[in-house]
């Protein structure tokens, strides 16, 4: 989605920046680590105010890409009211795959269904009305499911979000060595999605316990 908003001349866009803030204060440690913490602030109330500040590029949108459980507790949450929100959805037996085959001790806490919820939640609570898109729709139907998400925010379409240039974009970051292997040989959005992947005992638990999470959240999807 990053990539598909990216090749539009209109936005900027801006990868995880809250990474920074998640590692320090959790201590985690994951791939990269320490490039990732040369690599952008870790001060969480900086980056909150970047968000809603100059657009960089001087582009009249701001494509802004964030993982929820990297908004954690102290991650500031006034600035959601200036930006329309959108949540993005994956089945989480995806999502546990995707992770598993990365991280080692694996937790709900780091695959975001919880958070997800919660600030859903939060944003709800300020007056806004958040737009839910889930993943499966995109890929089954890239063309309209981006128009209506397009008309959900009232952008008007432009065919530049179905194909972009392999390799990467300028603002992917420094842990996309790491992460984006698969989406830097993409030139747009794969076909539809076939059977969910195969889990351990263990991982069945966790999606299990993300599945509340993600079909109440489904509910409000688009489509």
């Amino acid at each position: 989605m990053m990539y598909s908003f990216g090749n539009r001349p209109d936005f900027a866009v801006v990868d995880e920046p809250f990474y920074a803030a998640y590692l320090t204060e959790t201590g985690l440690n994951h791939p990269m680590r320490e490039e990732i913490l040369a690599s952008q602030t870790s001060d969480a109330d900086a980056v909150s105010r970047a968000l809603i500040g100059p657009i960089p590029g001087n582009k009249p949108h701001f494509y802004q890409k964030h993982m929820t459980q990297h908004m954690l507790p102290n991650v500031p949450v006034d600035w959601l009211k200036e930006v329309k929100n959108v949540f993005l959805l994956r089945h989480p037996a995806r999502v546990v795959a995707s992770f598993a085959a990365k991280y080692e001790d694996l937790s709900l806490k780091d695959i975001g269904f919880t958070q997800q919820g919660e600030i859903f939640d939060k944003v709800l609570a300020q007056g806004s009305k958040p737009v839910v898109i889930d993943s499966h729709d995109i890929r089954k139907d890239p063309e309209k499911m981006l128009r209506l998400l397009c008309g959900a925010l009232d952008l008007e379409w432009d065919d530049a979000m179905l194909h972009w240039p392999a390799g990467g974009h300028a603002s992917d970051g420094i842990w996309a060595a790491h992460w984006y292997g698969s989406v830097h040989r993409s030139t747009g959005f794969a076909g539809p999605e076939g059977n969910l992947p195969d889990l351990n005992e263990f991982e069945h638990s966790l999606v299990e316990q993300a599945m509340p999470h993600y079909e109440r959240l489904q509910s409000f999807k688009l489509g």
